[in-house]
């Protein structure tokens, strides 16, 4: 199976559709259920789910549940609830992300936020994780529902300790490592872990499946870091420089500013930490970057946690599915080519 499409110019990407083909049905059979579990008597619910969930998004970590359970022969419709209780938990945190980074900006269209306001969006967002934990009871799986659950208190845990980090450039690589861990990492590694567990097949390949979905979400955020300062409005999902502009400091930032000199920690000081963080910040620190090999570093980081990932997936038995969620891995990280 060709994991890659062509690009232009001879260059080749990776694609993700050989996970689409494989779940395809079984995402008509979620897609149907999201539109159920957000549906509520309260019109402003629907209103804003349906906002979001319409937005574009590729849906990769509920394919991935899908797919981890497809990998190992099952058989029934566990997976499907697991996987539309996957992407709610996602879809409440964006809720929540978007008004504590005060975001105006989410997949090319304008934020619930933005159009109904904070207090409806953080709201909503717990609405959506109420249904996310009552569609996981269904299941009748409580290791399932105990990796979900954990998984939703590690992101939020992770959201708070990203907060506390904001705009401190006294965050280290391992500080901001085990950030993205917990907000982003955790639910790429319980969305993967849980098609096993309802499949039975075992400990080992829960194992294997968790630590693909861990490195494959490592290798995602660094992917984002990297195209904040490089990429395009498309590709990310936001604006480009959000981060930047925000104060967030990520990887980086965090090795451009520990490699320059006393004036290039000056800039970094003055746009990260006091907010002189306009368009022409922006393409100074997207020089410093490029001088200090910050970008080509978080590049590498991705890359590896890449290959760690695939190393995973490789230990199950081989299926489309594992073919699959290896082109998910090359996907991911060709981003950055």
């Amino acid at each position: 199976m060709s994991l890659a499409s062509s690009a232009g110019e001879g260059r080749t990407v990776a694609s993700i559709d050989p996970i689409l083909s494989l779940t395809r049905p079984d995402m008509e059979r979620v897609n149907d259920l999201i539109l159920r579990m957000a549906g509520s008597n309260v019109e402003l619910i629907p209103e804003i789910a349906e906002h979001l969930i319409s937005s574009g998004g590729k849906r990769l970590r509920p394919m991935l549940t899908l797919a981890s359970a497809l990998a190992f022969g099952y058989r029934g419709d566990g997976h499907v609830k697991l996987a539309a209780s996957v992407e709610f938990l996602h879809t409440a945190t964006l809720l929540h992300d978007d008004v504590v980074d005060e975001s105006d900006l989410r997949r090319g269209r304008r934020t619930a936020r933005m159009i109904w306001g904070n207090q409806a969006s953080v709201l909503v967002g717990d609405y959506l994780l109420g249904q996310a934990f009552r569609t996981m009871v269904e299941v009748g799986s409580m290791q399932a529902l105990a990796i979900l659950s954990n998984a939703s208190a590690v992101i939020a845990e992770g959201e708070v300790w990203q907060l506390s980090a904001a705009k401190r450039l006294t965050t280290t690589d391992a500080d901001y490592t085990a950030v993205i861990k917990a907000k982003t990492a955790a639910l790429f590694a319980a969305a993967a872990e849980v098609g096993p567990v309802v499949a039975g097949a075992g400990p080992e390949a829960e194992r294997a499946m968790h630590e693909y979905g861990l490195h494959l979400g490592l290798a995602f955020q660094l992917v984002d870091d990297v195209l904040d300062y490089g990429g395009s409005s498309g590709s990310l999902g936001k604006n480009v420089g959000d981060d930047f502009r925000e104060g967030k400091v990520t990887l980086p930032v965090i090795l451009a500013h520990a490699a320059g000199d006393e004036a290039e920690r000056a800039f970094w000081r003055g746009a990260i930490e006091e907010g002189r963080n306009d368009d022409e910040a922006l393409g100074t620190a997207r020089e410093l970057l490029a001088r200090r090999g910050a970008l080509a570093a978080t590049k590498e980081r991705a890359r590896d946690h890449g290959r760690r990932a695939r190393e995973a997936v490789m230990s199950i038995p081989a299926s489309p599915a594992r073919e699959a969620l290896l082109a998910v891995v090359e996907f991911s990280v060709d981003r950055i080519t």
